[in-house]
């Protein structure tokens, strides 16, 4: 279901200085709490707040926006390597109602472990290795 776009949300009303591409169905957004240099987001134009409310040719589209973002910056930043996530629903850590994905450079030597990566949500089942 389309929410209505008119109310605050900050993703349907952004900042043009910090979207740095545009897809069909989405646009490449930097973070404005950028948890890492080059955190960016990947949204939908369409204020939508969960993956299930995507259209099928809109959920086809949107790896192929994840991986321009990487590719820009993979340019840009040149990290190590990357956490991609969406927090979906309050219990997910969703903050702003409309759906975004995150794609979070990450850089040798940026967390003494870095292994479990999104893992660490739940801080007591992150080292299962151990």
């Amino acid at each position: 279901m389309e929410r209505d776009a008119s109310t605050n949300c900050p993703f349907c009303h952004p900042e043009s200085t910090r979207v740095i591409a545009r897809h069909a169905h989405f646009f490449v957004y930097q973070d404005g709490f950028p948890v890492s240099p080059g955190h960016t987001l990947v949204i939908p134009f369409r204020h939508v707040g969960t993956l299930a409310e995507l259209t099928q040719e809109e959920q086809t589209t949107l790896f192929a926006a994840v991986t321009e973002a990487q590719k820009l910056l993979d340019e840009s930043h040149r990290p190590d390597g990357y956490n991609i996530g969406i927090n979906q629903g309050t219990a997910g850590g969703q903050t702003v109602p409309h759906l975004h994905v995150h794609v979070m450079p990450r850089y040798q030597g940026d967390q003494p472990d870095p292994r479990g990566g999104v893992r660490w949500i739940f801080p007591d089942k992150a080292d299962y290795w151990s």
